[in-house]
């Protein structure tokens, strides 16, 4: 089997819940073509660089796939279907990546950065 990497951005005004059933949607036609997920990353509502379907923002979702073409292939179709999908790209890769990803490590490293500057303010408040 082949693997490959697949973000999908969904539109703003839907829910985090609603993303997930779209991936429940995803792993379902993967699971009836024989491929399977092996690693699902939910980034969060970005900003888009510019305007899609009248849409600012997008909920991105990262899903690392091991299917055949056909898998693969029937997703992109049904996807496509979906109006609450506004984008998509699927790349095959060699190799997927084990740890999490660029975009969960940097948002780690923002959270991390904020709790920091929040227990900063405490501590100057307190003296």
């Amino acid at each position: 089997m082949a693997l490959y990497e697949h973000i999908f951005i969904a539109r703003q005004d839907i829910s985090a819940q609603q993303v997930e059933g779209l991936v429940d949607l995803a792993q379902a036609v993967l699971e009836e073509n024989g491929g399977k997920i092996t690693k699902n990353e939910y980034w969060g509502l970005k900003s888009l660089a510019y305007r899609v379907k009248k849409n600012r923002k997008g909920h991105y979702t990262l899903l690392n796939i091991e299917a055949d073409h056909a898998a693969v292939a029937e997703l992109e179709r049904r996807i496509g279907l979906n109006d609450d999908i506004i984008r998509h790209m699927t790349l095959r890769v060699d190799a997927h990546e084990t740890d999490e990803s660029v975009q969960m490590r940097n948002k780690n490293r923002d959270e991390r950065r904020s709790a920091r500057r929040d227990e900063g303010n405490f501590e100057r408040s307190s003296s």
